[in-house]
């Protein structure tokens, strides 16, 4: 914990730090909640881990950017900069960041009070706020010259690329697993064409380049813990150029499925039509009328290519020996796959009365 104290000591806090917690369930990087003598505001200390993001500092210049370039425009509408998006403390020598003796990049930011994080809520309400607040978030950085960003993962959401990773380790199978999953190999390859839907919008110039934030988990909004209304939006660190499709489709795919994520029974599995509305709702109300009819429809597209996507990693790390995704039980990444494909199923089987709802919002 001396380690923790010294190098929150490197950023220009109000007063010294009177205790550093660990804080929060995340899965990627460590972070630690910071209280100051003497004052009533929170930090948030944080490590980026350097496995997932092999270039930190790049991830770091997005998010100042980012952040800078929406504090201007909160302001620019009446708001709350210190509130309605992060806020990075300076270090003592002016960056963003320190590196510990190890080269490993730490950030801290201002911890907002009276906010709560929901977690896959049934509630219809929360939902739309979830929608409202990724939406502001599009809205406000629309003008942000997204092609100056750094691309943090590389093909993060290249949806071919992804079918081409899930062919290249059935092509090494290199933990026997081949022989089990013809099936899912078979529904995975039946929709090739799929996936390039919308990156050959893009390289045609027919849907725009975006700032995209993605990671649209409904647990990356704080709501304020007395309204339950939208406050902001957090974990910055996947923010890139991309297509708006990638962020609603991503929020589909987690918030309005019937069931976990590694649920077994196929049959429980489908998509929840009053959640994706109320999402949509909620996200439409604050962007709707910046998008033309194509980039509209793209969400829905973005919704199927989003639960494809995340199917085909997850067979692929299956076939590589779980390497990637974390498992609890042998076969869990199958299990993942499997539901994922059940959920695009029964989208494709709702497509018009997803596509219809869209259309009817606007």
């Amino acid at each position: 914990m001396n380690n923790i104290l010294e190098l929150a000591g490197r950023f220009a806090l109000p007063g010294a730090v009177a205790s550093a917690a660990p804080f929060g369930n995340g899965h990627i990087n460590s972070t630690y909640l910071l209280s100051i003598e003497g004052a009533k505001e929170q930090f948030i200390l944080q490590r980026i881990n350097s496995y997932v993001f092999v270039r930190p500092r790049e991830v770091m210049e997005n998010m100042l950017h980012i952040t800078e370039y929406l504090q201007a425009r909160i302001r620019e509408e009446g708001g709350d900069p210190e509130r309605e998006t992060i806020r990075l403390i300076p270090s003592l020598n002016g960056k963003p960041w320190v590196e510990d003796g190890e080269g490993e990049v730490w950030r801290v930011m201002l911890c907002v009070p009276d906010t709560v994080s929901p977690q896959l809520p049934d509630d219809l309400g929360v939902l739309e706020e979830c929608g409202k607040a990724f939406g502001c978030f599009s809205r406000r950085l629309l003008q942000y010259p997204a092609e100056t960003l750094h691309e943090t993962i590389v093909d993060f959401h290249n949806t071919p690329a992804r079918l081409q990773q899930l062919e290249d380790a059935a092509a090494e199978d290199a933990c026997g697993r081949l022989k089990d999953v013809a099936e899912e190999m078979a529904f995975a390859r039946a929709r090739e064409a799929e996936t390039r839907v919308l990156t050959e919008k893009l390289a045609a110039g027919r849907l725009p380049l975006r700032v995209t934030h993605n990671d649209t988990k409904v647990n990356n909004v704080l709501l304020d813990r007395k309204t339950g209304k939208a406050v902001c939006v957090i974990d910055l660190d996947t923010v890139m150029p991309g297509l708006l499709a990638y962020d609603f489709g991503d929020a589909i795919r987690v918030g309005a499925c019937s069931a976990e994520e590694d649920e077994r029974d196929l049959g429980k599995i489908r998509l929840e039509m009053p959640k994706y509305s109320a999402f949509a709702r909620g996200f439409l109300g604050e962007i709707r009328s910046e998008l033309d009819e194509e980039e509209l429809l793209s969400l829905e597209a973005g919704a199927r290519l989003m639960t494809l996507e995340n199917g085909l990693r997850f067979l692929a790390d299956h076939l590589k020996g779980d390497k990637y995704f974390r498992i609890h039980r042998p076969g869990q990444n199958l299990d993942r796959a499997r539901a994922q494909f059940a959920l695009l199923q029964d989208m494709e089987d709702h497509q018009q009365e997803m596509r219809d709802a869209l259309m009817q919002m606007s």
